[in-house]
């Protein structure tokens, strides 16, 4: 994987998780990855399992929620690095949880547009004066195929991230020809601290942590519009085309994949 190396990588979320072991993974291929979370002791625990294995790694603890962290984080990262060769926003929090129970809880959708989207596009604002000065940049932002697919229960979740991708195809469409390229990954269900919330999930097969991260190294390395399943993709063509049946008819298979998935927790 040559064409990482001497890279610098900014990576939110990186604390742990596909983050963390993404960042391992552009470290030993000769990247400098930037780390950017808010665990600041885990942040140093991800750098100095890269350093002793022969890696680059800054830590930038920050709290992308609050503008001020935001752009102190941004201003260090800017002053440390002569580049910034790739952001890739892959903080985010999400919410399951039925509309109804949630008509008394706007703030359920303020917390997830705040991180999912408004610090993913906060970092990237202030990232891309330096980008667009070296002529070439990427940016890699963090979706779901849940986005591709009708999928209930997730609301704010979906929300937030379908809004970065329309600003991801925005950005795009404005400085692609400036050499800024844009990739939107679309993850699956992945076995994460995040997925492992939901207590039925026990029992979903999810991608594992290290695949998931593979597809990270794959955004960089090849520098795609978009990484996501056969599935998604096919999906998301019927989506556009029907989404009154495609919405419609699928949801009879959800509400049935969450009773057999609640029956054998029930089991147990």
């Amino acid at each position: 994987m040559a064409h990482l190396r001497g890279k610098t990588i900014v990576l939110t979320g990186s604390s742990s998780g596909i983050g963390a072991i993404a960042a391992g993974k552009m470290a030993r291929a000769g990247a400098r990855v930037c780390l950017v979370a808010r665990n600041a002791g885990q942040l140093a625990s991800v750098r100095d399992e890269i350093e002793a294995a022969g890696g680059k790694a800054w830590i930038y603890p920050a709290d992308l929620t609050i503008e001020a962290e935001l752009a102190a984080c941004a201003e260090a990262i800017l002053a440390e690095h002569r580049r910034v060769d790739v952001l890739i926003n892959n903080a985010a929090r999400s919410i399951r949880r039925p509309i109804e129970q949630a008509l008394d809880r706007l703030h359920d959708y303020q917390r997830t547009m705040q991180i999912n989207y408004l610090g993913a596009v906060g970092l990237t604002l202030k990232l891309l004066p330096r980008m667009l000065e070296q002529g070439q940049g990427q940016v890699v932002n963090i979706s779901t195929l849940s986005t591709q697919v009708p999928i209930p229960l997730f609301s704010a979740y979906l929300a937030s991230k379908s809004a970065l991708e329309s600003f991801s195809r925005s950005l795009q469409a404005e400085l692609g020809h400036k050499g800024i390229d844009v990739t939107v990954v679309h993850f699956p269900m992945v076995r994460t601290p995040m997925s492992n919330k939901t207590s039925i999930y026990k029992h979903m097969r999810m991608m594992d942590t290290e695949a998931a991260a593979d597809w990270l190294v794959k955004a960089v390395r090849e520098r795609p519009a978009r990484i996501a399943r056969p599935l998604g993709n096919v999906s998301s063509v019927i989506l556009a085309a029907l989404p009154g049946p495609a919405t419609r008819y699928t949801q009879p298979l959800f509400r049935l994949m969450d009773y057999r998935l609640k029956r054998k927790l029930e089991k147990e």
